[in-house]
């Protein structure tokens, strides 16, 4: 029987009725609570429940933000964020109401638990939150136009996947108009079902494209590791994780013990990748760059590019 406690809602579940049954007198018993039966909605989260798999989704709350924010009758489109453009405010564009864009960004950002397909562009978005202009207006309306087209877009979990993680890291060079830095991208696949996923602007400016990904390794390999010790708690070891990197230099330097010149200069807390790698925690992996599943969190896609890959992580529209 696993119980999941977060401040007064409580969702449970057993591969026997009777405990749960058992279960729900005793709470109900100690503490004025309703049980409102099988799992339909949790932090917002919607759950349908059918024979070959769950679908997690936030259709309603999607919705509800199309119409907050005048946006339920604006054209669709077929990707969060252009790829012919960036997103960083132009000094010449006119500023924007402040708590407005705070607000869209906000609501963007808890959308995001069951989004990993707007993960990015939010995240690109909330970086002109101090002072947003009217290209950045642009752009978060835009991801609410791609909501537009797809409220309903949510998370597959079937059945009968595998209990094997894995995982896929990538960065995108330099991405930041403005201060040149780097994006990381990292997600985490146990079997089919994809668990975990980041976009995070790094912190300190990368000279090289094998540095970004070398840190954004780093970056993945630590959720890795947190994960591996929660599948404990289930009896489940999850050593050697296979780590899928779509940059040869960056495995050789993971690999390799001996420090680079090329290396010297980069923080120190990122070499624990080394170390990982040492102990049996992680095996690399390499992937071809259109396989590698992390790229939706830390670039702009084509349209044809970005479909393949939130289908290929698990995203379906079931309505």
């Amino acid at each position: 029987m696993i119980v999941q406690i977060y401040v007064d809602d409580i969702i449970f579940g057993s591969t026997c009725n009777k405990m749960c049954e058992e279960f729900r007198q005793l709470m109900t018993a100690e503490f004025e609570m309703s049980a409102m039966g099988e799992l339909q909605c949790f932090l917002g989260l919607q759950v349908r429940q059918l024979q070959n798999g769950t679908f997690i989704h936030q259709g309603k709350y999607a919705k509800e933000l199309l119409k907050k924010f005048d946006m339920d009758d604006c054209k669709p489109c077929s990707t969060p964020i252009a790829t012919n453009k960036l997103v960083m405010s132009e000094e010449k564009d006119d500023l924007v109401d402040q708590t407005l864009y705070r607000n869209m960004i906000g609501s963007l950002l808890y959308l995001t638990a069951s989004r990993p397909d707007i993960m990015f562009a939010t995240c690109v978005c909330a970086r002109s939150q101090s002072a947003p202009r009217k290209s950045n207006l642009i752009a978060v309306k835009r991801i609410f136009r791609y909501l537009k087209g797809a409220p309903t877009l949510g998370i597959w979990y079937p059945a009968d996947g595998k209990i094997e993680l894995s995982g896929f890291s990538d960065s995108d060079f330099a991405g930041c108009d403005k201060t040149r830095k780097s994006t990381s991208g990292g997600c985490q696949v146990l079997g089919n079902c994809l668990v975990s996923w980041q976009s995070k602007k790094q912190a300190a400016v990368s000279t090289s494209t094998v540095e970004a990904e070398y840190i954004a390794a780093a970056s993945c390999i630590a959720q890795l590791l947190w994960l591996q010790n929660q599948l404990l708690d289930f009896g489940i070891t999850a050593l050697k994780t296979p780590l899928m990197l779509d940059s040869q230099a960056a495995e050789n330097i993971i690999k390799n013990p001996v420090s680079h010149s090329t290396t010297k200069h980069i923080d120190i807390r990122h070499h624990f990748v080394r170390d990982c790698y040492e102990k049996g925690l992680i095996s690399l992996h390499h992937v071809p760059t259109k396989d590698q599943l992390a790229d939706v969190l830390t670039k702009a896609l084509d349209t044809s590019t970005f479909e393949s890959l939130i289908s290929r992580i698990g995203m379906l529209n079931m309505e």
